[in-house]
């Protein structure tokens, strides 16, 4: 009696803006054709990636070696950093092994949470700051935020009145969190220069040796878990907070001449932190036309020990201890090569087109 073969589910979402769409049915997806890649916040989902990561960055784009923007907030700042720093293999297996062995409890102050986090950005950069600058293939765009008003206090009640009002004055409109926040962009000064013209005030600053870090900090630093930075060498003095909470997923109007290739932990965009209370709140289809989104599958995550990627409340979930957390981190992290191998095998046979599906 014949055996039948069960075929395994896909690992991966594609989706694809109508212009991106257009390109690969046309001429398949090519490494030639990619100029910008999107890094979205999102902590440690970042590490459960590390696969697809590998295969873009380490294979895909060894076909057409170029000058890409890599724009990034948050976890997908460090994450770009790490590979450039190191190469695709080793960055994103040193994000990774960092990451997984960090340690947080409930108690913890919001210094002790920033301290913990600049000694892991200081670990997986340290030495590699002009490598980051001045890397041949990649352009690194960082995005934070610069506060105002009482939103530049780490008190807690300016705090806590700071967020209640970005709350109220996002559920208006998602143009009316400028009361409270402005972007900021740090990227090199030299190679072509992310630009941004929408709703937000938008401040540029230039990466450099000296204010790398500091500015990858400011990326990831969550209010009411890390304080503020400050003091960031060459730059206005202020309080500069996570990027994500303007530019969660990265929801711009890229300025690109062919794909906008984005992997990514989820298969839609959130455009920023607050708008996650808003269901229908997705992104502009004229910001993501050039952009092919590829995330893991709903399959592939059911499949992973807890059923997702790994989340920054697992450090403190309930029943979930240290040991256990990170040997199912771990499992999740190894099991994401399936993401890249099943990239590349797109890549090799070119059949994109049949799976694309529409923002």
């Amino acid at each position: 009696m014949t055996q039948i073969l069960q075929k395994r589910a896909p690992a991966l979402n594609l989706r694809a803006g109508t212009l991106a769409r257009q390109l690969i049915e046309k001429e398949g997806l090519q490494a030639s054709a990619v100029d910008i890649v999107p890094g979205a916040a999102g902590g440690p989902k970042g590490i459960g990636i590390q696969g697809l990561d590998q295969a873009i960055f380490g294979d895909f784009f060894a076909q057409a070696p170029q000058r890409r923007t890599l724009i990034g907030s948050s976890i997908g700042s460090w994450r770009f950093a790490s590979i450039l720093a190191w190469g695709a293999k080793e960055g994103t297996e040193r994000l990774s092994d960092l990451y997984t062995q960090l340690y947080f409890h409930k108690k913890m102050s919001r210094q002790q949470v920033g301290d913990i986090c600049q000694n892991m950005l200081i670990e997986l950069i340290q030495g590699q700051q002009q490598q980051l600058i001045e890397h041949p293939n990649y352009h690194l765009a960082v995005i934070s935020i610069k506060a105002q008003h009482i939103f530049q206090s780490d008190q807690a009640l300016p705090l806590l009145a700071s967020v209640a009002g970005i709350i109220g004055s996002n559920a208006l409109g998602r143009k009316h969190n400028r009361l409270f926040m402005q972007r900021v962009i740090s990227q090199p000064a030299s190679g072509q220069q992310f630009q941004v013209d929408d709703d937000f005030v938008t401040h540029y600053q230039t990466l450099n040796r000296e204010n790398v870090t500091p500015w990858l900090m400011a990326s990831a630093s969550i209010p009411g878990v890390m304080a503020a930075i400050r003091d960031i060498p060459d730059a206005p003095q202020g309080s500069y907070r996570d990027g994500g909470l303007i530019d969660y997923h990265i929801d711009l109007p890229f300025q690109s001449q062919g794909i906008v290739l984005y992997p990514h932990f989820t298969d839609s965009i959130t455009p920023g932190w607050f708008d996650k209370m808003f269901k229908k709140r997705k992104a502009n289809p004229e910001n993501q036309a050039r952009t092919l989104l590829i995330s893991p599958s709903a399959d592939y995550l059911h499949s992973l020990p807890l059923g997702r990627l790994p989340d920054r409340k697992d450090f403190t979930l309930k029943g979930l201890d240290q040991k256990q957390r990170i040997q199912m981190w771990n499992q999740s992290v190894a099991e994401s090569q399936r993401l890249g191998d099943e990239f590349l095998e797109l890549v090799e046979k070119q059949n994109f087109a049949p799976l694309l599906q529409d923002f």
